[in-house]
């Protein structure tokens, strides 16, 4: 699960960013907010979405991992109707990546070593993909020659090395991949390499590694964060300004899921060792919506005026988990851990559910409400300043009118009561 978990333009129909020159006539939004409830209620609301000129039937993408590891799960994904499917990882040299087994551990509500309690965290040390590239490949072109209408994305990751990041680009879009997600964002293995999270923590590195990926790519390029930085808008920034059309956030992040009390032994054991490895499921969601607001927010300070796009990344596990991260701005919502958790039939749920949330506030498309809640956030010295002057007007109000021309018809008896001293 080496990498795994969209925003845009506020117009008067919902929220927007900053348009590229790039591969498209339209797509995404998060910038002027200005957000309605529909004033025809439609009987059945509209899940689909345009995201930087590609349509999906539903805001729902299969996060890059497990879940996209081969022809029969992704083929599995699209049957089941998810909106997007991203591929797990690869690179040029599958021979270097060699994974171990056990490689997942998980983290229950409970006791230590607990086995009863609901599973609320999952960490993985697994690496992209060990499978040769070539083969991917050839699964990337038969799943699009048989879902010609439906979103495939390729996640790439290489080293440092303007050629071999250019040769893979090259041969991921001969199979016809509808866009590119660059994964700057692992956050275990090949760190020695310069790949994965060690691009996407040096600011200056992912910089240039986006501006080869952008000269070279003809798709839509989205670049996943790594939520294992101080300020994860520096990273976003520099590739939305070195060209990618979208940022995707969160990935894993950084843990040890425990230790076992029996043994001694860190967990997931391998031989009696361990390594740290990716955080993830609902824990981490919190976290992930935290990110996700400050991404949207420099978006919509810096890139106002074009149409990028921010897919939200996080323990979703229900349709009010996803509806949390479009109110945030995000256009598209990845799950990677809940599809290994609850199976592919999950998305079935999650459309379900967002509907419901749809219909329960009268939207009718998510645009309506994409980036909603945005406005609701501030600083604390102003939450102080707002609280203050809330408290000053009841103050007043408790105080009594202030001038005979203040008495109003339907609130006489109070307004009368609240001049009686006993």
């Amino acid at each position: 699960m080496a990498s795994s978990i969209g925003l845009t333009h506020f117009t008067s129909s919902g929220v927007s960013f900053p348009a590229t020159s790039r591969r498209w006539n339209g797509g995404s939004r998060v910038g002027t907010l200005r957000v309605f409830a529909s004033e025809t209620k439609q009987q059945e609301p509209d899940l689909s979405v345009n995201v930087n000129g590609l349509h999906m039937p539903n805001p729902f993408v299969i996060g890059s991992g497990p879940p996209g590891t081969n022809y029969k799960v992704m083929k599995k994904a699209f049957d089941e109707g998810w909106g997007a499917v991203i591929a797990k990882t690869v690179s040029l040299d599958a021979a270097k990546v060699i994974n171990v087994t056990p490689r997942y551990a998980r983290l229950r509500a409970g006791a230590n070593g607990s086995a009863k309690g609901q599973i609320i965290g999952w960490e993985n040390i697994e690496l992209i993909s060990d499978r040769p590239l070539e083969t991917m490949l050839n699964e990337f072109k038969q799943l699009k020659e048989e879902y010609p209408d439906r979103i495939l994305i390729a996640s790439i990751m290489e080293e440092y090395n303007k050629a071999a990041w250019e040769e893979l680009i090259d041969r991921v879009e001969q199979t016809g991949v509808d866009a590119i997600e660059a994964n700057f964002s692992c956050p275990h293995g090949m760190p020695e390499r310069k790949m994965g999270a060690a691009v996407g923590q040096d600011c200056a590195l992912l910089e240039e590694v986006c501006g080869w990926i952008n000269a070279k790519a003809t798709v839509p390029v989205w670049a996943k964060m790594t939520p294992n930085i101080t300020d994860i808008t520096q990273p976003a920034r520099a590739s939305l300004r070195s060209g990618c059309e979208g940022v995707a956030a969160i990935n894993t992040i950084m843990s040890v899921m425990g230790i076992n009390l029996k043994t001694l032994h860190p967990e997931p054991c391998v031989e009696g060792y361990s390594t740290p490895g990716g955080y993830s499921s609902k824990a981490v969601h919190p976290i992930a919506l935290g990110k996700v607001m400050s991404i949207a927010q420099m978006m919509k300070k810096e890139f106002k005026d074009g149409d990028y796009s921010l897919s939200g990344i996080g323990g979703v596990e229900t349709g009010a988990d996803a509806a949390e991260f479009i109110l945030l701005g995000a256009n598209t919502v990845q799950v990677c851990t809940g599809v290994m958790m609850y199976g592919y039939d999950l998305v079935s749920k999650l459309c379900s559910e967002l509907k419901d949330f749809m219909r329960t506030h009268n939207f009718s498309t998510i645009e309506e409400f994409r980036g909603a809640s945005l406005q609701y956030f501030t600083t604390h010295t102003e939450l102080v300043r707002i609280q203050q002057e809330a408290i000053r007007e009841r103050r007043a109000i408790k105080k009594g009118l202030q001038s005979d021309k203040d008495w109003t018809g339907d609130g006489f008896v109070k307004e009368s009561e609240s001049m009686v001293s006993n």
